[in-house]
């Protein structure tokens, strides 16, 4: 008999209070074999953007299973136009299924294992924990779902049924190549400095850019000298670099230093790349 499924547990509760240990407690108790592997709690508070986009580059690399992810500004919000659900679903491929908030925190990385088979409403699932707090889901909603998940529990049991195209996706800049130019966005910033970019290599190819060409990055009116490399040390020291990062994107650097600082970017700028 197969013991019970891994669950990878990523959230912006952070580790000076009581929270991760409490819904590991949790699991524990319900589920006391899973594995769980804890993939980052220092997400920028509510940032439910930096949370999915780092969810989604993790989770390639992780066993299939049960994937909890906790960033939930919307937590116990109430009325008409701010509720928001609690989910759980299950991906198309690899046995992947993914708990938390309906906030698209969990989308982009259910759209990289083909989508979403099956997606239930677990706001008032028969196992969560009672009294439900209205601002620790992590605890009395999402921890005790992934441990029944875990388990083996199909996903029917334990919420309501709910359509694929209600679930809330995460609105993300796209990048484009016009007039010789890559307009890229930043999407989020790590904790490096380095800016982590909409585009691919392929965009950039396009302009016939190849690794050691200078570059000319325009960001708020003024021009950076940068060059395309493969390597932070493919530049001096204190010097812009563009390269593809771990996740196959695009990514802006210094090396040895801070390209958010360098440029003063923040999420959503545009930054235009041209050959100089």
């Amino acid at each position: 008999m197969s013991g019970p499924s891994p669950i990878s547990f990523l959230s912006d509760y952070g580790l000076e209070d009581e929270f991760v240990g409490v819904c590991h407690g949790v699991i524990a108790r319900l589920c006391p074999h899973a594995h769980v592997i804890d993939v980052s709690h220092e997400i920028p508070r509510h940032d439910v953007r930096r949370g999915a986009l780092v969810l989604r580059a993790a989770v390639a690399y992780l066993p299939a299973g049960v994937h909890l992810a906790v960033v939930d500004p919307g937590v116990g919000a109430s009325g008409e136009n701010e509720t928001r659900r609690a989910v759980a679903i299950r991906a198309k491929r690899e046995q992947r299924t993914f708990v938390g908030p309906d906030n698209g925190l969990l989308m982009p990385s259910a759209d990289s294992f083909g989508g979403v088979a099956e997606a239930v409403d677990i706001g008032a699932s028969p196992v969560r924990l009672e009294p439900v707090s209205s601002t620790f889901h992590g605890r009395d909603i999402f921890a005790p779902v992934a441990a029944a998940l875990a388990r083996g529990a199909p996903l029917a049991a334990l919420g309501e049924p709910i359509e694929s195209r209600t679930l809330v996706e995460l609105q993300l800049p796209e990048a484009r190549v016009s007039d010789q130019t890559l307009h890229a966005h930043v999407l989020a910033g790590d904790g490096f400095g380095n800016l982590l970019l909409d585009a691919g290599a392929g965009q950039l190819e396009s302009l016939g850019a190849h690794a050691g060409d200078a570059l000319a990055l325009e960001h708020s009116g003024r021009v950076h000298a940068a060059r395309l490399g493969r390597a932070f040390a493919d530049v001096p020291a204190g010097e812009l670099v563009l390269y593809e990062d771990s996740r196959r994107a695009l990514a802006l650097a210094v090396n040895r230093g801070s390209a958010a600082e360098r440029l003063g970017a923040r999420a959503d700028d545009e930054i235009a790349v041209r050959r100089a």
